[in-house]
């Protein structure tokens, strides 16, 4: 075993069996404190706003309070900040809630991880992050969760494409980034991806390069199949595609000097056989696919610490939206993925059911509405219907008094 691999084995021993910690929670349960919690960032004027509240459906009206933005077609931009911590030689979790209720169009759900020295009433789409996690949706060809690294001062995306939820529904976002290099993204508290972060990610150069010396000899035959020398064309093979038609007969009323000389329409020709081509056989040069060698990239160097970083500090919300009503709620973070889990499942998994039913009544209270306006308009029709015919009966009657008066 070489020294790397004991090194990394012993910094994932160490992570079992360390203290877990809450480096951040949020979860909106005391009214308008979360104003002192958070800061609004000041860089631009026309920020939408977010407001807060559960929602039009919830599972629990307290409970389900989260963040909501409240203006269509603008950019969000709010932070909290919590005490500096370090991941070295541990996991970081991530992970809140995200419910699109407005049936979302086009619009971010992510949330932003930055350094401690952040100025939050400065913070806007280019301050430098640590780190980008959560779904984002623009018409039928974005659904993707979002997972992205600042290394080395670079914004590098996962090389996989992860799909997010596009309902109405709240669904539990986390992300788990373990010092072994390796992470795992869940959705609604179920592994949906995971990898090594060096794999998935351009963050290092490969580590194997194409031979710079090496060229493809130039008698290296690809050919699978090559014609066949002793095939010859026969030669009745070419024959015109298409002849005059040998059953067609000049009109008796055709006039050479009026209509011009008189020709028949052509036909296919029975003995066309189309364009020849000699058959095929194996060649006997063949050398298969060249392949071009490779070597090892001398820009290539290891990194055990891919995932750490120093200073990680706040947690935003920057983001763009056309059509508002995202909810973001049940944020956290911590170095326990364990912990993460049993509390998405206190929070998120206890109100994901009651949620649904309560969208459910209101959708069937909707359906009775609509066929009670439906069923009151064909009734209203009808008798209106009604009311013509018996004046068309009165007006009939009359006419008929009249003309017997006469």
């Amino acid at each position: 075993m070489t020294t790397l691999s004991m090194l990394l084995m012993a910094i994932s021993v160490a992570s079992i069996f360390a203290e877990s910690s809450i480096y951040f929670r949020e979860q909106f349960e005391d009214g308008d404190a979360w104003k002192s919690r958070w800061v609004e960032s000041k860089h631009k004027s026309d920020y939408g706003k977010f407001v807060l509240t559960a929602g039009k459906f919830y599972g629990d009206v307290e409970k389900d309070k989260g963040l909501q933005t409240s203006q269509d077609a603008r950019f969000y931009s709010a932070s909290s900040r919590f005490e500096s911590v370090s991941n070295k030689d541990q996991p970081l979790v991530i992970q809140f809630t995200v419910k699109h209720e407005q049936n979302i169009d086009c619009g971010g759900g992510y949330i932003k991880l930055f350094p401690a020295d952040l100025n939050q009433e400065e913070m806007h789409g280019d301050s430098t992050y640590i780190m980008m996690f959560g779904p984002d949706i623009c018409g039928p060809g974005t659904k993707k969760v979002h997972v992205i690294f600042n290394y080395r001062g670079k914004n590098h995306l996962i090389n996989k494409d992860i799909r997010c939820k596009d309902d109405e529904y709240t669904h539990l976002y986390t992300l788990i980034v373990n010092p072994d290099n390796t992470y795992e993204v869940k959705l609604d508290n179920k592994k949906v991806e995971s990898g090594s972060l060096e794999e998935d990610w351009d963050f290092l150069p490969p580590k194997k390069i194409k031979d710079p010396d090496a060229e493809k000899p130039d008698d290296w035959d690809e050919k699978e199949n090559i014609d066949d020398p002793e095939d010859i064309k026969p030669e009745d093979w070419d024959v015109a595609e298409n002849i005059p038609d040998p059953d067609a007969k000049k009109p008796d009323d055709w006039d050479d000097e009026m209509d011009g000389e008189w020709e028949p329409p052509m036909v296919t020709n029975p003995d066309y056989k189309g364009e020849w081509k000699p058959k095929q056989i194996d060649n006997p040069a063949y050398k298969g696919k060249w392949v071009h060698p490779e070597i090892d990239n001398p820009d290539y160097t290891a990194d055990p610490e891919i995932y750490q970083y120093a200073s990680i500090g706040v947690i935003g919300l920057d983001l763009w939206q056309v059509k508002s009503g995202t909810i973001f709620d049940n944020f956290l973070i911590t170095n326990d993925p364990k912990l993460a889990e049993e509390v998405g499942n206190e929070t998120w998994g206890a109100t994901k059911d009651p949620e649904k039913k309560m969208k459910d009544s209101q959708e069937e209270e909707e359906r009775k509405k609509r066929e009670a306006e439906e069923t009151n308009k064909k009734e209203a029709k009808e008798d209106e219907d009604e009311d013509e015919e018996d004046e068309e009966g009165e007006e009939e009657e009359t006419d008929s008094k009249h003309k017997d008066e006469l």
